[in-house]
């Protein structure tokens, strides 16, 4: 098991898995994540296990405490020297699942932001992820002002 920086090399895997897991309305575009990776490559991780990618986690550095809309559309608002971490996808294959990789990979998200000394880590979620994120030490705050995809999300952080 390998925990990396993700590249564009990954592009095709990434950009499967996610339409894999998450509906066309959620899911980010295959130009969206080149975005991501060109923006924000230092805070893009995969997860592999034996040469195969089974899961991701990215998300932008940012002075929001929550999670807006335009963020997910604007790769350059990342800020390296941002207070909070975002978590724009956690991603993990469904044959992969319930083994603890998205586990690794939000811990190592949140270990990371604490070693850059950021404020904390946010991220939005669907009411019935809120439990899951909450084991993590995330708060509840709220439906979110983001409507992405069209959805009602939540707004999670955790505080360091």
């Amino acid at each position: 098991m390998r925990l990396r920086i993700a590249t564009l090399t990954d592009l095709d895997a990434i950009t499967a898995l996610e339409n894999i897991c998450f509906p066309p309305n959620e899911a980010a575009s295959r130009s969206t994540f080149i975005k991501r990776l060109q923006s924000f490559p230092d805070h893009f991780w995969v997860l592999e296990i034996d040469g195969v990618l089974v899961g991701f986690i990215n998300g932008m550095v940012t002075n929001n405490e929550t999670i807006k809309d335009e963020m997910f559309a604007n790769a350059n608002l990342h800020d390296d020297n941002g207070k909070w971490q975002s978590v724009f996808g956690l991603a993990v294959a469904p044959e992969w699942r319930r083994q603890g990789h998205a586990e690794r990979l939000i811990r190592h998200l949140i270990e990371k932001a604490k070693a850059e000394e950021r404020l904390g880590v946010t991220l939005t979620c669907k009411e019935l992820l809120v439990p899951y994120y909450e084991k993590f030490g995330f708060a509840d705050g709220g439906i979110s002002t983001s409507a992405h995809g069209g959805e009602v999300w939540r707004d999670m952080r955790i505080r360091f």
